[in-house]
């Protein structure tokens, strides 16, 4: 699986009972720059009050199972059991993640996707909540901004995605922003790439330093503050 995402494909299938999996590789690519992404004045409303909780890695194989729930805009999924068990896997071997938004107790939206490297790949993401999947990826962004990673690979284009700064590159274009991201992430040669750190944001906000500069986890305004800094 590492192997695939590594040269730019990834596994689908074609419904939730599918026996099987195929492997997919777009001509064209949807990409999010992390430097890019657009922070509407209603979404930034939305996450500096706080409206959901929001964590990671916190909940990963609910968030992967209400990704692969069928919806009545969403009849069926991709993502089968093998897929489903096989994430999961890697997510206890610590590849793959995922960020939740909770009301109160219940799980009402969120994504997962694979960390390797500098990219992190977007798998699915999933909204129960008006706004609650858009919350999701604006933590993911502000948390791969933090953990110095070069690239958000969504798969394929969205108006969804568009709408929050996605844009679509060549299989060319992608390849090149993928080796830069993993080179050596794979082992065998030494490594000429740090990999990104998915939690360093759980440490910020720092000074400069390196202090922690408030006390207990972040909440909606850090987010937005971080996400407004350079864009």
């Amino acid at each position: 699986m590492l192997g695939a995402y590594a040269v730019g494909v990834f596994p689908m299938a074609d419904a939730r009972d599918a026996a099987g999996v195929y492997w997919v590789e777009p001509r064209k690519r949807a990409v999010l720059p992390l430097d890019g992404f657009h922070l509407s004045r209603s979404l930034k409303k939305t996450i500096a009050s706080d409206r959901f909780r929001v964590t990671a890695d916190a909940a990963f194989e609910d968030v992967i199972a209400l990704c692969a729930e069928s919806a009545d805009d969403r009849p069926d999924t991709w993502i089968n059991t093998t897929i489903e068990q096989v994430f999961t896997q890697l997510h206890f071997r610590g590849f793959t993640h995922s960020i939740e938004c909770w009301d109160s107790d219940e799980l009402v939206g969120g994504l997962y996707g694979l960390a390797l490297g500098r990219a992190f790949f977007g798998e699915s993401m999933v909204s129960r909540a008006t706004d609650a999947s858009k919350v999701a990826l604006a933590w993911l962004v502000a948390r791969l901004r933090a953990g110095g990673f070069t690239l958000l690979d969504c798969q394929f284009q969205t108006p969804h995605l568009a709408s929050m700064g996605a844009v679509e590159i060549s299989r060319g274009d992608y390849v090149a922003l993928l080796g830069g991201a993993i080179e050596g992430s794979l082992g065998g040669a030494a490594a000429s790439v740090e990999s990104g750190d998915f939690g360093a944001l759980d440490r910020l906000p720092l000074d400069s330093d390196g202090a922690v500069t408030v006390s207990g986890p972040l909440v909606g305004k850090d987010i937005v503050q971080l996400l407004t800094q350079t864009s």
